[in-house]
């Protein structure tokens, strides 16, 4: 493996451990597709967060948002959105809410659009993506 190959999974590494519980306190029912609000819980946190984790994460890193459909006995029903970095190191901070019976796959590339111009999940974005930045901010700042 190349030395920037090695420096980017490091990187990858440290991003996901710094930035997973701050995604995970940040994430609630409110964060989540009105459709899906029933099916989130504090036990399965991530349970409906993918499309909006996603694109804080986008904010934070760039690179290209990653969807692919979400089956369960050969049929669709739902789809599932994660994170592909620089030299395809894929980020994916929800992939424990599924199931053994849910299988994700038809994976595709989705262009980012700006938030302003969203007309569902624009509310809970915005939610999560203040939320995570608060989480993340340095310790100094209350102090």
């Amino acid at each position: 493996m190349s030395v920037p190959a090695v420096r980017m999974l490091a990187w990858c590494r440290c991003f996901c451990l710094t930035v997973s519980a701050p995604f995970a306190v940040a994430g609630a029912a409110d964060t989540c597709p009105p459709q899906d609000r029933s099916g989130w819980s504090p036990g399965n946190p991530a349970r409906g967060q993918c499309g909006v984790t996603a694109m804080v994460v986008s904010d934070l890193t760039g690179g290209e948002l990653i969807r692919g459909e979400v089956q369960v006995d050969g049929e669709r029903t739902d789809y599932h959105w994660w994170n592909r970095l620089g030299m395809g190191v894929e980020i994916d901070l929800t992939r424990e809410q599924f199931g053994p019976e849910e299988i994700v796959t038809a994976c595709v590339v989705v262009p980012r659009t700006p938030a302003a111009s969203w007309r569902r999940l624009r509310e809970e974005y915005e939610l999560l993506h203040s939320r995570v930045l608060e989480n993340l901010a340095p310790a100094s700042r209350q102090a």
